[in-house]
């Protein structure tokens, strides 16, 4: 009798116990993460535009790039550094940041609608294979690359691709057709430009980013001038926009004793972090100048501040960009990606040197542009610092926040060689492809030169060298017989620093260039 009325009841308490258990759920829902299983989230109104104009529109929409485009436009809300990186972009902003890509190691310019090759890498990919300089692309795999309009982007994806894959190439060499077939592998994206001694103990290091390789980079060339003598250096970081947070730590801890607060950086919902020496560095004591200009921006300043706010070396230049927000960059579900401001950094002083961005992203970038129109790159008496932010460094030295670095030293931007004839002829890139094809023509003598200090002190642009030039400017309907001597000799300097680069890659360039540079005249005086 027991046993039945038990079977009979059975159901209920089952059904009992299962609302009992659903209503405990629901009401724990606040308290599980991600408020999972029976809750539901109320829908956002942007979400529900989506999906009328994706149901109701009157004609076909892209929905992908009109919801890339609503998030660009939230995010222009906030700060002009949180950006949205759609998915085709990712690939080579994360490139750009690891340092190295993976591909076939030519550099190439676009000549006549044909690709020639400018440089190709020692021992890389394309230099085992036996591609020299001067070899002109006909095709990639199946793909026809010369006398089809083709781009750079173009030509980039079809020879980029994973390490170990192979790709088929047929090019022109002079008038012989030949083929070879490439295997791809890394390809350093160097951070460091050039590192050499000028001369009296004084060497010169070229940063253009920090990337994950950029530390590593900058200790090899170091050591490598210590080896030369090293006694005073020259830390060049003009255009550099930054890049890896870490990396200039690493660097300013090369230069500052003990356990100094390099940076530290805290956010609404990140909690302060403090940035500290943590070795003894390899250059604390030599005498110190660091080059910087408004494009010097990020984790440049960083290292900068850290170094003017601790006395540790002299700033020449002009007043740096200005970017003190920290980024972190979180992968999306569609592989993009966004970069979103999570903080900001301060230097060690305790000065945030972001500018105001209050009127718009327009606005903030224009204030770049208008340095050079309301005479900021001229003057320094048109600097303009933030004077409700002052600081004090430990020696006294009166130092700004709120609008970047503003240098010990000023320089002027030169312009004096910089006339309408000029401007079209460096728009046209005619000193590079002119110096391209006098490499050419002249390799042999050219390789006859043992560094780029015996090329700068022995080689000659000859006045029939100029001639030629001329020629070459002239069918590009540019005119430069009335030029200046100054722009002549600005001219014929970049000319040769093209073709310094065509031997030595970007270190010949920059030591050809440094030679007639107002701002490396100035730090050696300085230093001296």
């Amino acid at each position: 009798m027991n046993n039945k009325k038990v079977q009979v009841w059975l159901p209920l308490l089952f059904s009992l116990t299962m609302i009992a258990g659903m209503y405990l759920g629901y009401k724990m829902r606040d308290n599980m993460p991600g408020k999972s299983f029976f809750y539901t989230e109320k829908r956002r109104p942007v979400q529900e535009i989506m999906d009328l104009i994706q149901n109701k529109y009157v004609d076909d929409v892209k929905i992908d790039a009109l919801a890339d485009t609503a998030i660009t436009a939230m995010l222009n809300k906030l700060d002009p550094h949180s950006v949205f990186i759609p998915a085709e972009k990712l690939d080579g902003i994360n490139e750009d940041l690891a340092g190295k890509f993976y591909g076939i190691g030519v550099e190439f310019n676009i000549y006549n609608d044909t690709i020639n090759v400018i440089n190709v890498l020692k021992d890389g990919p394309s230099f085992k294979a036996g591609m020299q300089t001067g070899d002109k692309f006909l095709k990639v795999e199946d793909s026809t690359v010369a006398g089809n309009k083709i781009d750079g982007d173009r030509i980039r994806k079809l020879l980029r691709g994973d390490k170990g894959s192979k790709v088929d190439i047929v090019f022109l060499r002079g008038t012989e057709q030949k083929k070879v077939t490439v295997t791809r592998d890394a390809i350093p994206l160097y951070s460091l430009d050039a590192s050499y001694m000028i001369g009296n103990g004084v060497g010169y290091i070229k940063l253009n980013k920090f990337s994950q390789q950029t530390y590593h980079e900058f200790m090899d060339a170091l050591l490598e001038l210590k080896k030369q003598g090293l006694q005073k250096l020259i830390l060049d970081l003009r255009d550099n926009g930054g890049g890896i947070l870490d990396e200039a730590v690493e660097i300013a801890d090369e230069f500052l004793p003990g356990d100094k607060l390099i940076t530290y950086t805290e956010g609404k919902h990140v909690a302060k972090k403090e940035y500290r020496c943590r070795r003894e560095g390899q250059f604390e004591k030599g005498a110190l100048v660091v080059l910087a200009n408004e494009g010097t921006a990020s984790a440049s300043e960083v290292l900068i501040g850290a170094l003017q706010d601790w006395d540790r070396a002299t700033v020449i230049g002009r007043r740096s960009f200005g970017k003190g927000l920290v980024q972190e960059q979180f992968e999306l579900s569609d592989n993009s990606a966004l970069r979103l401001t999570i903080a900001r950094y301060y230097t060690p002083v305790g000065r945030s040197i972001q500018r105001s961005y209050t009127n718009g992203e327009k606005a903030y970038y224009d204030e770049i542009s208008n340095r050079f129109h309301d005479g900021e790159t001229q003057s320094a008496d048109s600097v303009k610092n933030d004077k409700s932010k002052v600081y004090k460094t430990p020696g006294g030295k009166t130092v700004y926040g709120g609008g970047g670095i503003t240098p010990d030293y000023f320089v002027a931007l030169d312009t004096s060689g910089f006339s309408i004839s000029t401007a079209k002829l460096y728009a046209k890139n005619v000193p590079a492809n002119f110096a391209y094809q006098f490499y050419l023509q002249n390799t042999a003598s050219l390789k006859n030169y043992k560094s780029p200090a015996d090329f700068i002190k022995n080689f000659a642009f000859t006045e029939d060298n100029w001639k030629s030039f001329t020629t070459t400017a002239a069918k590009d309907s540019i005119s430069i017989d009335t030029v200046s001597v100054k722009e002549k000799a600005d001219i014929i300097n970049r000319i040769k620093s093209s073709i310094a680069r065509q031997v030595w890659r970007t270190e010949g360039m920059v030591e050809v260039l440094n030679t007639d540079d107002n701002t490396i005249k100035k730090a050696i005086e300085v230093l001296q």
